[in-house]
């Protein structure tokens, strides 16, 4: 429960000391912040009457004076400016201001300055400056996450504020976990050098004193590594619950919307997915699609025997038929409810898509080589008139990083044929990704290649059987996680930031993906620290990812770079 805990501990704090009705003020990203580790109820039982994002608090003239107004802001030189506004002309009785990351000495001045009335009762640094979306995943949320891929010098400023800003959220990190890490990095990335060393800057420079904690026998290691080192794991289709919800309806912040379901009642257009908040899901968010509809299945049975009703549920649609059937089942499990829906809406968009179909030849691509069979079986699925065309360009881009060595001649052959099937695709986008992860470009060696032991674990993985074809991949950040377990990250593919070095192995490990993470990793990371090797891992990214949303940055990117380069 580590994050979360963490930032449910900040979010006490500033509430329960402060009696009496609250109004809670936060910005746009400190409510993303807060509703992931806090629910409306909650926020009830600690007297919050009001929950206001502070720019549409400064359009109010209205008096309050009866509330008190507790503050939960980024330090943004913008929330800084909102802030003085507000406190020229109170309309709180009491401000309590609560910032979620380091404040400079100017900034405590000018909120000072402006406090003439002399209502703010306490200002605080509180370090909750990420998203807690699962015990031991976070992410930053960061809008403009195609930045990574552009060179430094198409848009200097932006690129500054991107690595800022994943500077700010690490650093805020390892302060609410009270720890100094030693600093690593992906050896091709220069933006995952540069956000290391400005790491470093501020940790063991700018604000050393802040981080100078009790030293453990063991230094933590904060590994700092690209999205372009696996572009494979946000491309393919997933067949766990909390990755496939992503990645076929979406998640944010750990709600879905589902308001394009037509006839779902209000209380089911958004669900809350928390494996803090719902039992069920906690137990299930890893398991494949099959063992979910047998356990949902389960709880429904466990229930007619309840409302003593026999009506035989053998499909999905039965299973949503006797729930909408019994409205005091919603009442008494909302939360199965809401299963049924999330896994009847799944089903309908697999069948839709023929994501099984797809699905076989994406994890061939990613797990097992055979470039002839492959080719094949991408052309069939080019040629089928029931495959999408995000499903064709996800295709092509998985079998392009596989063979773009190995097969130039048919790589354009398939290019051609995407052209002349899809018409949304993209021109060059294939071309684009490969120009940014391709083989090149990428630290690690993904495929196993070269590596004599993948090699043999590959064989003898092939050889026991695969316990299902749809989830045989394994994201490359797992040989990352084991090659730290057993001490063999190699130095030269990532190198240390200045003179801190580690012997032996470290106990606490966070990694940041630059570009952003995924839910297969994050359960990759789940089930690396349920094995007991002693190592507690971290996942964090600039963003949570899943193929749209790679493929729209990867988009972006790509505009851009086209714009500038025509500008030279």
């Amino acid at each position: 429960m580590v994050l979360v805990s963490a930032v449910r501990d900040y979010v006490n704090r500033m509430l329960q000391d402060i009696s009496g009705m609250k109004v809670l003020i936060l910005d746009s990203q400190t409510v993303s912040i807060v509703s992931v580790v806090y629910s409306q109820s909650e926020l009830l039982q600690k007297e919050v009457f009001l929950v206001e994002l502070i720019d549409s608090i400064s359009k109010s003239k209205e008096s309050m004076s009866h509330l008190k107004a507790v503050y939960f802001l980024r330090p943004t030189s913008e929330n800084i400016q909102h802030m003085r506004r507000q406190l020229s002309n109170p309309r709180f009785g009491e401000y309590h201001l609560f910032f979620s990351n380091m404040l400079k000495d100017t900034q405590i001045h000018l909120l000072a300055d402006s406090d003439e009335q002399e209502v703010v009762q306490q200002l605080q640094e509180f370090y909750a400056d990420f998203i807690a979306v699962d015990p031991y995943h976070f992410t930053l949320n960061m809008p403009s996450n195609h930045h990574y891929m552009l060179p430094a010098v198409v848009d200097p400023s932006s690129l500054q504020h991107f690595c800022d800003r994943a500077v700010d959220g690490i650093g805020a990190l390892f302060l609410a976990l009270k720890r100094r890490p030693i600093i690593r990095y992906s050896r091709t990335s220069d933006i995952a050098k540069r956000i290391a060393q400005e790491t470093a800057k501020l940790m063991y420079q700018q604000e050393s004193g802040l981080f100078d904690f009790r030293r453990m026998e063991m230094s933590p290691l904060l590994l700092i590594v690209d999205r372009r080192d696996d572009p494979v794991t946000p491309l393919l289709n997933q067949w766990t619950y909390q990755a496939m919800v992503h990645e076929l309806i979406g998640i944010q912040d750990n709600k879905v919307d589902l308001r394009s379901i037509s006839n779902l009642p209000k209380d089911q257009q958004e669900v809350v997915l928390s494996s803090e908040q719902d039992a069920f899901f906690q137990a299930n968010m890893y398991e494949n699609f099959g063992d979910i509809g047998m356990n949902i299945k389960r709880m429904v049975d466990d229930f007619q025997q309840v409302a003593k009703s026999n009506q035989n549920i053998q499909t999905i649609e039965d299973m949503a038929k006797f729930v909408d059937n019994y409205p005091e089942y919603r009442k008494m499990h909302g939360n199965v409810s809401k299963h049924v829906t999330l896994v009847t809406e799944m089903s309908k968009i697999v069948e839709e898509r023929k994501l099984m179909l797809v699905s076989e030849t994406e994890q061939e691509l990613a797990c097992n080589g055979g470039q002839v069979a492959a080719f094949e079986a991408v052309t069939n699925l080019l040629n089928n008139e029931s495959i999408s065309d995000i499903d064709r360009l996800r295709l092509v881009m998985l079998y392009a990083l596989r063979y773009e060595k190995e097969s130039p001649v048919q790589l354009m052959q398939l290019f051609n044929k995407l052209a002349s099937r899809s018409a949304k695709y993209k021109p060059g986008l294939v071309q684009f990704l490969l120009k940014q992860a391709g083989v090149d470009k990428r630290t690690s060696d993904l495929y196993g290649n070269r590596d004599l032991l993948n090699i043999a674990r590959n064989m003898a993985r092939g050889l026991k059987g695969v316990e299902n074809v749809y989830t045989q991949h394994q994201p490359l950040l797992f040989q990352t996680m084991e090659s730290i377990t057993k001490g063999r990250l190699r130095d030269v593919d990532y190198p240390y930031v200045g003179n801190h070095f580690q012997q032996g192995r470290p106990q606490e490990v966070v990694v940041f993906i630059v570009g952003g993470t995924t839910y297969e990793e994050s359960r990759s990371v789940a089930l690396q620290n349920a094995s007991n090797s002693g190592i507690r891992f971290i996942l964090g990214g600039s963003a949570v990812l899943n193929s749209k949303r790679f493929l729209k940055d990867l988009e972006e990117a790509q505009r851009i770079a086209r714009t500038s380069s025509s500008v030279v």
